[in-house]
């Protein structure tokens, strides 16, 4: 198994939302531990930081190792609200550990119709047309779309110099158990042209849309999985009366 492989596309597929009373962006900071399988990798930290000026700051750290195989990454996404419209301005992706370091930047430029992006050292212009996405703020645009009760769950994402296109399948209601804490969820899958790859999210209404629990697998390979330890919204930290244990 390649670990840098494995931890590649959490950030691009987790949606990356964070504890919240009603306003998914609100300031608000929440930990995940990741596992592969049964086996533990390590942990990722998200945050929201408050708005200045309408701009956002929204930033993951990630520390995963398995035995002699490491994978620490930095990612960072720089945004501004007009109304329930995400726009983005910056994206950056450090990644280093076993393995070829890499890095990632993306710059949108509205007024020229733009987007600037350089990907392991190779440079790429793309056309900035209709509603664009870095692979952080993509998935708070996924949490404030699902809060307004928005059907249509479909998103296009800069990713690795190219324009992805993430589509979500709403499964209806879910009960899930994480770490002894039940939670009524909606279950949304990413709809794919291929059962090679399966992607699900475990999201809570009543928690602002927060994904309690994450799942990607690869066919024939164990599930890459995430799991939330903690979340703190403003000064208040995640509590029991919430989520009532089993």
């Amino acid at each position: 198994m390649k670990l840098a492989a494995v931890f590649a596309g959490i950030a691009t597929l987790l949606p990356l939302s964070l504890f919240a009373a009603e306003d998914p962006l609100a300031p608000q900071v929440a930990e995940y531990h990741v596992q592969y399988g049964s086996i533990g990798l390590g942990d990722a930290t998200f945050v929201l930081d408050k708005p200045v000026d309408n701009h956002y700051h929204y930033a993951l750290q990630s520390k995963l190792s398995l035995l002699i195989v490491s994978d620490e990454r930095v990612i960072s996404s720089d945004f501004t609200r007009n109304g329930e419209q995400l726009l983005p301005q910056r994206f950056d992706h450090q990644r280093t550990g076993t393995g070829s370091d890499f890095s990632e930047q993306v710059r949108f430029d509205k007024d020229l119709n733009k987007v600037f992006s350089v990907y392991k050292a190779e440079t790429k212009t793309l056309d900035y047309s209709g509603p664009l996405y870095d692979a952080m703020m993509v998935q708070l645009q996924f949490r404030l779309d699902l809060s307004l009760g928005k059907q249509a769950l479909a998103y296009n994402m800069v990713k690795d110099n190219k324009i992805n296109d993430y589509t979500f399948t709403n499964l209806g209601p879910a009960t899930v158990i994480v770490n002894g804490h039940k939670y009524q969820t909606i279950k949304l899958e990413v709809k794919r042209n291929t059962d090679k790859r399966r992607t699900v999210a475990w999201m809570a209404p009543d928690l602002g849309y927060l994904p309690v629990k994450f799942i990607h697998q690869k066919k024939g390979d164990s599930a890459l999985e995430l799991s939330l330890t903690r979340a703190q919204f403003g000064t208040t930290t995640f509590s029991d009366d919430l989520a009532k244990a089993e």
